[in-house]
């Protein structure tokens, strides 16, 4: 069952459970759109890559709610880009 986090790990933007920005790695770590762009679409944690999120259904969330927990750790874009080999 995905977690469905609610802010971007890097901007810590609000993603809430039918956001169209929300993009994921296969460990979940979620990113806005924005920020996997500045990430060249690939995760800074597992070196993965990313894809949209899919919307949980409304009718869903009671049984099913979406994570509270905010996990915001901002990304040295610099040092993660110098990794990929980008100047």
């Amino acid at each position: 069952m995905l977690q469905i986090r609610p802010t971007c790990e890097n901007c810590n933007k609000s993603l809430p459970h039918d956001s169209n920005e929300a993009m994921i790695c296969t460990f979940e770590c979620t990113f806005c759109k924005a920020c996997v762009t500045l990430l060249k679409e690939v995760c800074p944690n597992c070196g993965g890559g990313f894809e949209k999120r899919p919307i949980r259904p409304f009718h869903l969330l009671e049984k099913y709610p979406v994570s509270k927990v905010v996990i915001h750790k901002p990304v040295d874009i610099k040092a993660h880009l110098q990794k990929l080999n980008y100047k």
